[in-house]
């Protein structure tokens, strides 16, 4: 089983290249097909090998094959190989699952797009980059997928391109990566000096036997790790991309957050973790506090959201925040529980917001949304499951790994704790918000209505005279979307079997980590009867957040203006500081740069060109290819050294 490896970033690869030759030839569905059969045989072959592993002791679970040698360029020796372990194979399983299901709704969602064949092209192009992310045994095929999963996405946010704001999404996503991309880089860079080797397994060994890192530079390859995770993983300030990222197709929108781009920098840190254990603490204080403070953040601006995916996507920032908590807290566990679980119920709200976009006839504001649980009973009942895992409602699966994470706090610092409860418990009042809003209450559809554009403050542009009346009668999707939404239910709520609480042997995905983590995993202190407090606590917390919503959204009991501040719904006017800075007193510092680059720069590598280039033709008039004035020059030389040595010596 071991030797099937390779074929798991394999079948997305063929995808795409036949696709790329044949696709427009294909056309729809059957391109659309074609990509889905790919990635599907992606998910059987890490099905296989995960099954070859489950038979094998710990210590066994560990493959790598190399394909051939990749880069041989001095001390620098880099194959091109896989990595089959517990932490990577784990990572594909929910990757080309969940990516399968996301290409089977595409096919219904892209539906007549003139650009069909294209779409699936990127599709197939982005999971084979995040298989290499997560199967490369060496840092650089991670690198390698890590910058083909930031060129995908740049390629997915702006695929409908002929709308300004879609490029610039697209760009804004390419251009914030690139910082993260040089953090990552320089922790490689590091590593190399110091240890020689990329490979995982070299690292790995000379760090944990060796002790070849000092705490020093161990602690500037953290940062510098962290830097990137905080880039792909939209942690604050480098989030800005991802809510923005909601201009793509709703499918690329559950593909990256859900499946692969923001999953990748919580899975470095986590493979990384042996380095992170030889860094000093402020190091990796500094990660769950950055993701504390993102998870409360983005939680608050989500609270204020109409858009039903930017809700989604403040949604997946704070998510990402509980995740970074965990990883710095030292429960890697609690980190890649809360990942795996994350992928599943996150890629079915999107997925059902993006039913519910499609049966509203493109319509995304909540606010013309309202009973819509009558007409779309399968997205509705689908996304309510979704709606109480993230919420962390029990029995659902976003309670049990919602709940490590809280624990992981706990552990780390009761300040911490007490924050983190706070943006679960407006997880669940936002998440209520968005479902009452869309399926419940009074509808604010109905036929024969003028197209309005509301602001964000609530203020109402009137239609103009152009404006001509449509018909909105939604309706359920078709079969092809609402499948991958009933199976993603199933596994939003099972998924949290995973790694139940209550003894080591139901911490299945506890013992089944153990042999990636090192010893590195942080023990727990809190009794049993704490545990169960804090669990309680959490149910309750959940239970507000849910009933304060109904309490303003269903019964109207509250103004919920004094709750969607304009503040809140500008997500505290970072994002528009900032390009307002980038455009202003930051476009002339660029412009500043440029010109010492364009002058001092390029002037003074110029100028010794232009020097060397005078000498030369001031040096050329004396060649004139005449043995005879060569051999006087070589006398008067000669001469000049022997008079030279005599002046010199004494008589």
């Amino acid at each position: 089983m071991d030797n099937l490896v390779w074929l798991i970033p394999a079948f997305p690869l063929i995808g795409f290249t036949l696709l790329l030759l044949f696709g427009k030839r294909l056309g729809e569905p059957n391109a659309g097909w074609l990509a889905t059969i790919m990635v599907s045989g992606s998910f059987i072959s890490t099905l296989c090998v995960f099954i070859g592993m489950v038979g094998k002791p710990g210590e066994e679970r560990v493959y790598e094959i190399t394909l051939f040698e990749w880069i041989p360029s001095g001390e620098l020796t880099v194959g091109l190989g896989f990595l089959a372990d517990p932490l990577s194979i784990t990572m594909a399983l929910f990757i080309t699952g969940v990516s399968a299901l996301i290409h089977m709704y595409a096919i219904g969602y892209m539906h007549g797009d003139q650009n069909f064949s294209k779409f699936f092209i990127y599709l197939n192009l982005f999971v084979f980059s995040m298989l290499m992310l997560v199967l490369g045994d060496n840092l650089l095929i991670t690198f390698l997928g890590w910058e083909g999963v930031g060129a995908c996405s740049y390629l997915l946010i702006s695929f409908w391109h002929q709308d300004p704001a879609n490029a610039s999404a697209g760009k804004k996503a390419f251009v914030t990566n690139r910082v993260g991309d040089w953090g990552f880089m320089v922790a490689m860079f590091l590593l190399f000096f110091n240890i020689g080797s990329l490979k995982y397994s070299d690292i790995f060994s000379s760090v944990i036997n060796a002790d070849a890192l000092t705490q020093t530079t161990a602690t500037a390859i953290v940062a510098m790790l962290f830097i990137g995770a905080a880039g792909k993983s939209a942690q604050f300030p480098l989030y800005l991309w991802l809510p923005d990222a909601m201009a793509g197709p709703t499918p690329v929108s559950a593909l990256i957050h859900a499946a692969t781009m923001v999953t990748s920098g919580v899975y470095l840190l986590t493979r990384m973790n042996p380095v992170l254990a030889e860094a000093a603490g402020w190091s990796t204080n500094l990660i769950w506090i950055v993701g504390l403070f993102t998870a409360l953040f983005a939680a608050t601006a989500a609270v204020a959201q109409n858009d039903i995916k930017k809700v989604l996507a403040y949604s997946t920032v704070s998510q990402l925040g509980f995740m970074f908590v965990a990883v710095g807290s030292g429960l890697y566990v609690a980190a890649i529980f809360h990942m795996i679980t994350h992928a599943f119920f996150k890629a079915l709200l999107f997925l059902g917001a993006g039913s519910v976009i499609h049966g509203m006839h493109d319509e995304q504001d909540m606010r013309k949304y309202g009973a819509l649980k009558k007409v779309m009973p399968i997205t509705a009942s689908t996304f309510i499951i979704g709606w109480l895992a993230i919420s962390g409602i029990p029995p659902f699966s976003g309670f049990w790994s919602k709940d490590e994470v809280l624990l992981a706090a706990w552990n780390e610092n009761r300040v911490a704790w007490v924050l983190l409860l706070i943006a679960a418990i407006m997880t669940a009042f936002y998440m209520s918000r968005l479902v009452f809003m869309t399926f419940f209450g009074e509808k604010r559809w109905g036929e024969e209505e003028k197209e309005t554009n509301l602001l964000d403050e609530g203020e109402e542009i009137l239609p103009s005279d152009e404006d001509q009346p449509h018909t909105v009668n939604p309706h359920e999707s078709p079969v092809l979307m609402w499948f991958p939404l009933v199976a993603l239910a199933g596994l939003a709520v099972f998924a949290g079997i995973l790694n139940l609480p209550f003894s080591h042997d139901t911490k299945y995905l506890e013992k089944w980590l153990e042999p990636v983590l090192f010893g590195n995993e942080v023990h727990v202190l809190a009794s049993t009867s704490t545990k169960w407090l804090l669990a309680i606590i959490a149910i309750i917390g959940a239970t507000i957040g849910v009933v304060s919503a109904a309490w303003v959204y269903l019964k109207n009991r509250f103004d919920s203006t004094k709750i969607e501040l304009p503040i809140l719904q500008d997500a505290w006017r970072f994002d528009r500081s900032v390009s307002e800075f980038m455009g202003g007193p930051g476009k002339k510092v660029f412009e500043l740069v440029t010109w010492f680059d364009r002058t001092v720069i390029d002037g003074a590598v110029n100028g010794a060109g232009k020097l060397t280039q005078g000498l030369g033709t001031r040096l050329r008039a004396t060649q004139t290819g005449l043995i005879r004035t060569y051999a006087l020059g070589m006398v008067i030389g000669a001469v000049a050294i022997l008079a030279y040595f005599v002046s010199r010596m004494n008589f």
